[in-house]
């Protein structure tokens, strides 16, 4: 058996073949690092350095903790908004004090990813559902577009939720600095462009390179276009951020957990994506691990808060990557930035930066699947389930809107309450249907109305296991389905993975009420779970009987000719 490697797991087995692969995929993914990085420090609200120094010790402690072979850490949209989002009502105007919370921030989400992963915590991104995810996405990637306007613009921000700060846009649109305008299209013009049809080129750096060039050709810093200004070259220093106590690192733990989930979520989305490629499986709990190792180390080094990218994942693996030794080679390159080419981007004008992120996030804005989570409903369902009926898109939808109207973790949590509301509403409210006998077959009879039935017989399947939340709705159901001639009823409990008391206590009841009006009541084909808890749960009272077949439930029954129900 071969032995499992406690670090650097995606190290494993490696070849001297792949060395060149994994050293093309670190230029490649460099390339699109590091104005990226500069670009997501902007959205947490943090110098563009910021976004360096928390790239260079998230890319080495994944490597060495997480079990993606492909996954890229890093600084992200989703997570910088949210770490803003947090940072902001607690910092006040105090600039130092905010760079300080926002480092200890990625220190206490590290925390909370070590600790998640060390008592095996990776079940929970289960509950954060893939159209929850995606409505928050798209609010989140909206909500970051318009703060990024007013910079591609020229123009001062507004202050608010999404619809406040888009009509301070609009009402400024007399304001607009035209060269700082020119510049920001220009550079989203060339980032989408060669996304579009050139997408080997990296768009990002050449933007970065164009604007910082016209900056430098014109001396446009001298008329009015903001430039990013001086950053300072070297390392970051290591240790916990100056200023802030025991209480405040108590007071973002709660926070940390928001941001760990998002970061989680989306990273181990593209782990899976890729591990998935390759033929791998990635572990859940490790990925814990690996995240919050990373962002430990991007706290303790005045970093930011970084989670797995599946834009910049995505560019690792076309890029031909078979290791995490892609990444080290892209750390390795992100400390030569920081020794040597800084001085490069103090020319770099804040609207190129707006167009990076605008050009890097727009492709999040996917209406198109919202669209596609509305259109699955059928009249069937919307006759079962009401408005329930279109549940993840629902969910989808107050996630957007959460976002766009109560900020970032706000709108998660409200995606994820409202997820769960209707979840629970539609198992409280299971399909329990009619079945009729056709062949060896007992099918549902509304989607058979020619198939005959007999009137003394009702045999219902119940479409969800049966606990507290939906007993008393099926045994109305099943009393609203009796007839005065109906003389046995049989429950299929095919369908039915599970039981609770409460349900248990139900059949029972179930059971004598009918017997007082002379209906048998049997159950058949009750899985192994169900049988033993109901066995259980009704231990010592008179359960109903247990069948192996709905066939053998309904043997004893005289024949009768071919009847429809009332004939």
């Amino acid at each position: 058996m071969a032995t499992r490697w406690v670090v650097f797991e995606s190290l494993a087995g490696y070849r001297p073949q792949w060395l060149r692969a994994d050293v093309v995929a670190g230029l490649t993914v460099w390339a699109v690092l590091v104005p990226e990085a500069l670009a997501y420090a902007s959205i947490a609200g943090v110098p563009p350095v910021v976004g360096l120094y928390a790239a260079i010790p998230s890319l080495i402690l994944y490597a060495l903790a997480g079990s993606s072979r492909h996954l890229i850490v890093g600084p992200m949209s989703a997570t910088a908004a949210l770490s803003a989002a947090i940072v902001t009502p607690l910092a006040g105007a105090d600039g130092c004090r905010y760079l300080a919370l926002s480092t200890a921030l990625a220190i206490a989400t590290g925390i909370a990813g070590l600790l998640a992963g060390l008592i095996r915590l990776g079940f929970v991104a289960a509950f954060i559902s893939e159209p929850v995810l995606k409505g928050f996405i798209v609010g989140l990637a909206l909500t970051i577009i318009i703060g990024q306007v007013p910079k591609l613009l020229g123009i001062g921000k507004h202050d608010g939720n999404f619809f406040e700060q888009a009509w301070g846009a609009l009402t400024r649109l007399g304001d607009i600095h035209w060269r700082t305008f020119a510049i920001g299209l220009v550079s989203l013009a060339i980032v989408l462009g060669l996304k579009r049809w050139l997408p080997l080129i990296p768009g990002s750096l050449l933007a970065v390179l164009v604007g910082i060039g016209a900056v430098a050709l014109f001396d446009l810093d001298d008329k009015g276009v903001v430039i990013v200004g001086h950053i300072d070259s070297g390392l970051p220093g290591f240790g916990l951020p100056g200023g802030i106590g025991f209480g405040d690192f108590v007071d973002l733990l709660g926070p940390a957990v928001g941001v760990l989930l998002i970061g989680f979520a989306e990273g181990l989305g593209a782990a899976k994506t890729y591990a998935a490629k390759a033929g791998y499986q990635v572990d859940a709990n490790r990925e814990l691990l690996g995240l919050g190792a990373a962002n430990l180390g991007a706290g303790l080094s005045s970093g930011m808060v970084v989670n797995g990218s599946l834009s910049k994942t995505a560019v690792n693996g076309s890029a031909g990557a078979k290791t995490q030794v892609s990444g080290l080679v892209v750390a390795a390159l992100t400390i030569l930035t920081l020794l040597f080419l800084t001085g490069l981007f103090e020319k770099l004008p804040e609207a190129t930066l707006a167009g990076v992120v605008i050009a890097a996030v727009i492709e999040l804005v996917d209406f198109a699947a919202l669209r596609r989570l509305y259109g699955v409903w059928t009249r069937r369902l919307g006759g079962i389930y009401g408005k329930a009926a279109r549940a993840d898109f629902t969910a989808a939808v107050a996630a957007m809107f959460g976002v766009l109207l109560f900020d970032t973790l706000p709108g998660l949590l409200i995606g994820i309450c409202i997820s769960m509301v209707l979840l629970v509403y539609r198992t409280s409210r299971p399909h329990v249907a009619r079945v009729v006998h056709t062949g060896t077959l007992w099918v549902d009879a509304a989607r058979h109305p020619d198939l005959p039935s007999r009137p003394d017989l009702l045999v219902v399947r119940v479409e969800s296991g049966l606990f507290f939340a939906n007993a008393d709705y099926i045994r109305d159901r099943i009393d609203e389905l009796c007839t005065d001639r109906t003389r046995l009823v049989v429950l299929d409990a095919e369908t039915s993975p599970s039981i609770d008391v409460t349900a248990a206590a139900m059949l029972a009841d179930l059971q004598r009420d009918l017997g007082r009006r002379r209906i048998d009541f049997r159950i058949a084909r009750s899985v192994g779970q169900f049988g033993d808890e109901l066995t259980a749960a009704e231990s010592g009272a008179a359960a109903p009987g247990l069948y192996p077949t709905v066939t053998a439930a309904v043997a004893d029954l005289p024949p009768v000719p071919n009847a429809r129900d009332g004939d």
